[in-house]
């Protein structure tokens, strides 16, 4: 990353001013799954004050933006309906901020205005021409919708189109029909949007500059949205697909219809729906075209890969500015590897990194000082606002500020503090091994009893899957990341694993990795690895929720491996029934701290329930499962010299 620094104008130091008294975007403009509990909402202002913030700001947009609708042409002939709210004052020029979403960019009314404009206040007190986009199929443009269209291969013809050349296309003709531009322009989104943001990165028109993906995906088969190393995310796919990509008939301005579930209990819902193509036959009755794409795509196929947006980051030229959230339920997978990536295959470039104690999106929609249980102290996401988004773009695109954030800018949970360093993860961290032992035991040290008698088992029963979330609800929510595990650690079918109390903090950075030694007696077999902060039995009350937080086991990172794909995700392969099997887990990045008193926890289990469909313990396709094909297990897992299951943490030195 190239970094560079230019005096402050006297103009941003007003600005910067405004927007340490300016309060976190409340309003949630990411995606379906927004369901945010009140207790989640922010804490500054108060409650009673924020309809009347949000009405003086919108004030502010009318007096001082005018809004504008265009159908703007692709080279394929399609329009895309585009709004542009543009300032009145035109004593000046001003750069273009492009925000293209499946998800709506109204209010359609006239005189009617989104509130606010930008990725915060600031940016509206600031001036910039925003563009809005209704991208391909959606609402009120034309053309079809895919979810995800991958790049059209190379060579490119005008017949040819998809998100790249729809971003391309839409920059030239803002550029040729707004008035009162600088010539640049800058692209922002979060999740979907974050996804148009990333194709608009991929042969840039030359006017881009500055972009920031904003939890995007990149992987929906390795560990974004659909599938978790080929384990299907059953339960977020149903309430997406259903509600943003249904079959139309043509352009709209109506959202579709939350589906009704007809119970509380998404667990009992899928439970009795069965497989995914049980669940099309019942529900959407081929109505969702991607729905049938996963049925006839199992396996990481060219369909999968070509979707991979990895692959397209090897000439990246905007300025980039990557967000991620710890907790994002969603898309935390994506956002790492795309920073990492374009580090990777773009030398030189600047590519800067942010990552906060965040679900999906809540940098733009919540104070960012607390989540569920857990408390960060600070307000996070004001943070991130004003030290980096707002002046990564006023730097790009006007020349004002200073921009000299370090490459990596990470908050360290536990501790609850901001950390800089030069690369991600931070040089010095130390690979330590956690061993599991005997009688739930969890140890630095290896073990030293051999024999297959060193190990633990339990019983997977299909008909009775591990629940992802001790709250009954039908749609995967935003919580259950850092969720207690206690419900689940009472259950006979997961295995858990505890330290003694640490004597000093414990500070992890970087990958968290899981190798287990494992057999079933199944011929497939989902393998969940979930590592748990252990609060101390005297932790005091939370002011954020009634939970006790003596010995509250807060989920830290955990991920799935379908053991089909235990060594090749394009060739899936049965397990051998009685066999001792290594299965190696990435359970992503996390920067923690574990405190003193505190333990560390390591729960095995093989189902994760409907956050993930159940695996049905036979070597039949998941997707298209009989309810005869659904078959209890039992599963080991081996912790012996010759078979030392564990989980391997980067330790950052005091």
């Amino acid at each position: 990353m190239t970094r560079s620094d230019r005096p402050i104008s006297p103009t941003a130091i007003r600005l910067l001013a405004t927007m340490l008294l300016a309060t976190p975007l409340l309003l949630v403009a990411c995606g379906p799954q927004a369901d945010v509990p009140e207790s989640q909402a922010s804490a500054a202002p108060a409650p009673s004050e924020v309809p009347a913030i949000e009405a003086e700001h919108l004030e502010y947009l009318r007096a001082n933006y005018e809004k504008s609708e265009y159908m703007v042409p692709m080279r394929d002939g399609i329009e895309l309906y585009t709004i542009v709210y543009a300032p009145r004052d035109r004593s000046r020029e001003y750069p273009i901020l492009l925000f293209r979403t499946p998800y709506s960019i109204g209010p359609y009314e006239p005189g009617e205005y989104r509130n606010p404009l930008g990725p915060s206040r600031e940016f509206d007190q600031s001036g910039y021409i925003f563009a809005f986009q209704d991208v391909r199929g959606q609402f009120k443009s034309e053309g079809e919708f895919e979810v995800i269209r991958p790049p059209a291969p190379e060579p490119r013809g005008p017949t040819d189109p998809d998100e790249t050349t729809d971003n391309y296309d839409a920059i030239e003709w803002l550029l040729a029909h707004v008035e009162g531009h600088n010539g640049r322009v800058g692209q922002w989104g979060i999740s979907y949007p974050g996804w148009q943001t990333v194709m608009g990165m991929v042969d840039a028109h030359p006017a881009l500059v500055a972009a920031s993906p904003q939890a995007s995906p990149s992987d929906m088969f390795i560990g974004d949205d659909w599938h978790h190393n080929g384990a299907f995310r059953i339960m977020y796919a149903f309430s997406w697909l259903s509600g943003n990509a249904r079959r139309r008939d043509g352009p709209t301005e109506t959202r579709g219809a939350r589906f009704d579930y007809g119970t509380p209990s998404g667990y009992d819902f899928f439970l009795n729906a069965g497989s995914a193509a049980t669940v099309d036959e019942l529900y959407f009755h081929g109505d969702v075209p991607a729905w049938r794409d996963f049925i006839e795509h199992p396996d990481y196929d060219e369909f999968w890969q070509a979707q991979n947006a990895l692959r397209y980051l090897d000439d990246v030229r905007p300025a980039t500015l990557n967000v991620a959230g710890w907790f994002d339920t969603e898309d935390f997978y994506g956002p790492m590897s795309i920073y990492r990536t374009v580090e990777e295959e773009n030398p030189g470039l600047e590519n800067t990194l942010v990552v906060g104690p965040w679900l999906h999106g809540g940098w733009r929609r919540m104070d960012g000082d607390f989540l569920g249980c857990i408390a960060f102290d600070t307000k996070t996401s004001l943070h991130f606002q004003t030290e980096f988004q707002f002046p990564f773009f006023e730097y790009h695109l006007k020349d004002e500020g200073m921009w000299d954030a370090t490459e990596a800018n990470v908050f360290l949970t536990g501790s609850n503090e901001w950390r800089a360093y030069d690369s991600w993860p931070p040089a010095g961290v130390t690979s330590t091994s956690l061993y599991l032992g005997s009688d739930g035991t969890l140890s630095f040290e290896p073990p030293s009893q051999t024999g297959d008698s060193a190990a633990d088992s339990y019983v997977s029963d299909p008909a009775n899957p591990v629940p992802f979330s001790a709250e009954e609800r039908t749609t995967l929510g935003h919580l259950w990341k850092v969720e207690d595990q206690r419900f689940a650690s009472e259950r006979p079918d997961v295995l858990v694993y505890q330290s003694e109390p640490l004597e000093e903090d414990l500070t992890i950075a970087g990958p968290i990795g899981a190798e287990v030694f494992v057999s079933t007696t199944g011929t497939d077999s989902d393998w969940i690895v979930k590592l748990i902060d252990v609060y101390p039995d005297d932790a005091p009350p939370s002011a954020n929720c009634d939970v006790p937080m003596g010995g509250y086991q807060m989920h830290l990172a955990g991920e799935i491996m379908r053991g089909r794909f235990r060594n090749d995700l394009e060739n899936p392969e049965p397990m051998v029934p009685g066999e001792v099997t290594r299965i190696e887990i990435d359970l992503r990045d996390r920067f923690h701290t574990f405190r003193a008193g505190h333990r560390l926890m390591v729960q095995v289990q093989s189902s994760w329930f409907p956050a993930y469909d159940r695996n049905s313990q036979t070597f039949v396709d998941t997707y298209r499962a009989s309810p005869d094909d659904y078959q209890a297990a039992t599963q080991t897992l081996y912790r012996s010299a010759e078979h030392p299951s564990r989980v391997i943490l980067g330790v950052l030195p005091r």
